[in-house]
């Protein structure tokens, strides 16, 4: 019985299909049919139950996939039992994360762990949705601000300093405001997940307590690239986390407004799917991680 028999099987029966398996593990579908039918031969059990519409497991199957997931783990935990986690790491490590956190604060030093472990295979998708990591094949994923009630396991990296951004050609055009009163005569791009008519407000630390700010929405995006472009093309104010924008607000494209009066903090984190037996690579890119991007926070956690 291999080892890697038993993670075409767990793919398998996490996704509940063959054809995105196969999708998954760049294998031909009639290879994987194979290998399950093989590994239930070999096992003397039916483990999944096979329709023209799903794949789901067996009871025999539901017991057989808990002990290969423990056995899994620990064997990865044993691979890298007495490696360094400084050694080379060897396998795929899939992460997702929102989009100008990966552009601004991870692309410029990804090159680093790349060239240290060139037998790394690095994977990362952009999203801000929730995120189903089995099915997807996510290791960890990095979230801003507040988190939705789920089982994954989340580390707290730090807070990440927000600020009230405005392109010159729109303080020229609108004005500068110099008070949160002035607001009411400006124009606001925000960013929402849903477009269903969220709260187009700016939100201030004024003595100690946060004020929300009503404005009027002149654009609502779900997209962070398209807040900060609709930022830099003057189509409204906008509040953005201040690393990823520091480097249009070095070269004149964003100005800050009311630095007297500043937005809350958002928490960034990483999430995991669990606590224990987590593959060494996987941990190490996890650290790695951390270790970029912590001197952007405003204080260590």
């Amino acid at each position: 019985m291999e080892l890697n028999d038993l993670r075409i099987f767990c793919r398998v029966a996490e996704l509940a299909s063959f054809t995105k398996s196969a999708e998954q593990l760049s294998m031909a579908k009639g290879r994987v049919s194979t290998i399950v039918q093989l590994l239930e031969a070999e096992v003397g059990a039916r483990l999944l139950q096979r329709t023209t519409r799903s794949v789901r497991l067996t009871p025999d199957g539901e017991i057989f996939l808990e002990r290969c997931k423990r056995l899994l783990a620990e064997s990865d935990q044993l691979e890298g039992m007495f490696r360094p986690i400084t050694g080379e790491l060897v396998g795929s490590v899939r992460i997702d994360m929102p989009a100008l956190f990966a552009q601004e604060l991870v692309l410029p030093k990804l090159h680093e762990l790349l060239a240290a472990h060139p037998q790394l295979d690095l994977g990362i998708s952009i999203n801000d949705r929730r995120v189903d990591m089995v099915r997807e094949g996510v290791d960890f994923l990095i979230r801003i601000g507040p988190l939705p009630d789920s089982d994954l396991v989340a580390r707290t990296i730090g807070m990440m300093k927000m600020c009230t951004l405005a392109s010159p050609a729109y303080l020229r055009q609108y004005g500068v405001p110099r008070s949160l009163d002035d607001l009411a005569h400006h124009r606001l791009v925000h960013y929402t997940i849903s477009l269903r008519n969220e709260d187009a407000v700016l939100r201030f630390t004024d003595d100690g307590t946060v004020r929300s700010i009503p404005m009027r929405s002149a654009l609502a995006l779900n997209s962070g690239p398209c807040l900060q472009a609709a930022c830099v093309q003057g189509l409204g104010i906008a509040q953005m986390s201040r690393p990823v924008c520091q480097r249009l607000i070095d070269r004149g494209e964003l100005i800050e407004v009311l630095p007297d009066f500043s937005p809350p903090p958002l928490q960034l984190s990483l999430l995991l799917p669990h606590r224990r037996h987590i593959a060494p690579r996987v941990e190490a890119v996890v650290n790695w991680t951390i270790q970029v991007v912590r001197p952007h926070m405003l204080e260590r956690v």
